[in-house]
C-alpha cells in the first residue's frame, strides 16, 4: 500500500483481470517483481492501471475478449485476484491456451457460484448455514418461513453485497427477491439462515495439496443499510484458540470440497452459538488488502505466492512460513460523504502517524460517491500495525480522522 513504482524492465508477461481497489496489492507486487503486466478493466480510471505496462479497456467478464488479448500478448500466466466471477474466466482461458494455472476450471466454477458451493458443501459435510434454492417470491417466502426470520436472500453469483438483503419479516421478502434477481445472472436465488455472531476471514494458501492457514481476522461490518459490508479487518481474531482451530478446520474442509490444492483461498466463516459455519469461499486473494495485512502481520507475502502460482513456478515451503509478527494489525476502510469528489486532503499527515503502513485512496476527483451500501462504495483503506490489536485499531482510527474527502453535495430541490 505504498506509492507508484518506477518503470521496470519487462520480465515474464502476466495478464491481470481487474485494476480496481481489490487488485491494487497484487498489481503493485507484480510491478516490484519486474513482470510485464497487462491489466484489464472496463473502467479507464481504474486505480491499478498505474502499475501496468499496458492497460486494456475490456470488461473482466468479457471471456472471448480476454482470451484474444491473452493470446495476442503471448502471456505466460493470468490471474484474477480480488473479485469472484473473473476467477472462472481466468481458469477456462488458461486451460484453453495451455497456460499454467493454480486451479482447474471445475474448481473455479464451484468457487464462483454460491449455489454450486452450497450444494458441494452439503455433499462434503462442510458446516454451513441452512439454505434453500428458489426462483421467485412465492418460493422464497415459503423458504424464509421454513428457515426462520431474520434470514438472508442473495444472488448466487455476485459478490460485494450486490443482490444481498437481510430479511427480518415476511413483508420484506418480495423486495429482497427483486433486489437479488435484478443482480443475479440467472433466475435463481438463495434463501439462507442468518447466523448471529462474529464474522471471521481465513486467508490461506494451498501448496502441494496442503492447506496453509495464515491470517484469521475478525470482519467488523457496517450497520444497516450497508448489510455485510466490512469496515475493518482486525488481526488477531478475538476468538478463543479452540474456536480459531474450529474455524480453520471449517475453512480447510471448504477448500478441499471445491478442489483447491494450489493457490490462495479466502473463506468467510460465521461463528454462532452452534459453532462455525462457512459463509462463502473464494479461490483467490481477499479483495480487502488481506494479503498486505498478512505480510505486515506474519511476514508472509501472499501476493508474491499468488504470482508464483499464476506463472506455474515452484513455491518454496519457507515462503509460507511466518518469519515476523506484529502484536496487532488491521485494515480500516474509509467512507466518503455523498457527492462529487473535489479533493482528498490530509493524506500526508495521516501517513506520517506511527504504525501506519499504507494508505490507498480509490477514487480521483470527479468520481461521484453515492449512499454507502456496498463494498464498492468504500473510498479507500488504511493499513495499520501496533504492539496490540487495540493499538493498531486506535492508530487506524486516528489516521482516518485526518483524511478529508471534499465533495460537492447536490442541492436539495
Amino acid at each position: 500500500m505504498a506509492g507508484d513504482s518506477p518503470e521496470r524492465d519487462p520480465g515474464k508477461r502476466l495478464l491481470v483481470l481487474g485494476a480496481g481497489p481489490a487488485q491494487l496489492g497484487l498489481l503493485a507486487a507484480a510491478r516490484a517483481r519486474e513482470l510485464h503486466v497487462i491489466a484489464v478493466d472496463r473502467d479507464p480510471s481504474a486505480p491499478g492501471f498505474r502499475y501496468a505496462d499496458r492497460r486494456a479497456i475490456v470488461s473482466t467478464e468479457d471471456e472471448s475478449g480476454i482470451e484474444r488479448l491473452a493470446s495476442a500478448e503471448r502471456v505466460e500466466g493470468l490471474i484474477a485476484p480480488g473479485i469472484d466471477w473473473p476467477v472462472a474466466i481466468a481458469a477456462r482461458v488458461a486451460e484453453r491456451l495451455s497456460l499454467p494455472h493454480a486451479i482447474s476450471s471445475e474448481t473455479a466454477a464451484l468457487s464462483t457460484s454460491k449455489l454450486r458451493q452450497r450444494e458441494r458443501f452439503a455433499e462434503a459435510g462442510v458446516p454451513q448455514p441452512r439454505f434453500e434454492i428458489c426462483s421467485g417470491p412465492e418460493e422464497a417466502t415459503a423458504a424464509a418461513e421454513r428457515i426462520g426470520f431474520p434470514c438472508v436472500i442473495k444472488a448466487p453469483d455476485r459478490q460485494g453485497q450486490r443482490g444481498l438483503t437481510l430479511v427480518r419479516s415476511a413483508d420484506e421478502v418480495a423486495e429482497a427477491v427483486r433486489v437479488a434477481l435484478d443482480a443475479a445472472r440467472t433466475a435463481t436465488l438463495l434463501v439462507e439462515e442468518h447466523v448471529p455472531g462474529l464474522e471471521v476471514t481465513v486467508n490461506a494458501f494451498s501448496s502441494g495439496g496442503h492447506f496453509h492457514p495464515l491470517t484469521v481476522t475478525d470482519r467488523l461490518t457496517a450497520p444497516l443499510p450497508a448489510f455485510g459490508v466490512a469496515l475493518t479487518h482486525a488481526w488477531p481474531s478475538e476468538l478463543e484458540p479452540a474456536q480459531i482451530g474450529a474455524v480453520v478446520e471449517a475453512a480447510a474442509a471448504a477448500a478441499a470440497a471445491v478442489g483447491i490444492t494450489e493457490g490462495p483461498s479466502y473463506t468467510q466463516v460465521l461463528v454462532g452459538p452452534d459453532g462455525p459455519r462457512v459463509g462463502e469461499l473464494a479461490a483467490r486473494l481477499g479483495g480487502g488488502h488481506d494479503a498486505e495485512l498478512c505480510r505486515v502481520a506474519l511476514g508472509v507475502d501472499l501476493n508474491g505466492a499468488a504470482l508464483t502460482a499464476a506463472l506455474g513456478e515452484e513455491l518454496p515451503p519457507a515462503k509460507l512460513a511466518p518469519v515476523a509478527r506484529m502484536g496487532g494489525a488491521c485494515v480500516r476502510f474509509v467512507v466518503a460523504p455523498r457527492g462529487e469528489l473535489r479533493e482528498v486532503a490530509g493524506i500526508e499527515d495521516a501517513f506520517a502517524q506511527e504504525g501506519i503502513r499504507g494508505i490507498r485512496i480509490y477514487r480521483r476527483p470527479g468520481h461521484r460517491f453515492e449512499d454507502f451500501r456496498r463494498g464498492a462504495d468504500r473510498a479507500g483503506a488504511i493499513l495499520a500495525v501496533g504492539d496490540t490489536r487495540a493499538e493498531a485499531l486506535e492508530r487506524a482510527a486516528k489516521a482516518e480522522a485526518m483524511i478529508r474527502f471534499e465533495t460537492d453535495v447536490e442541492a436539495l430541490v
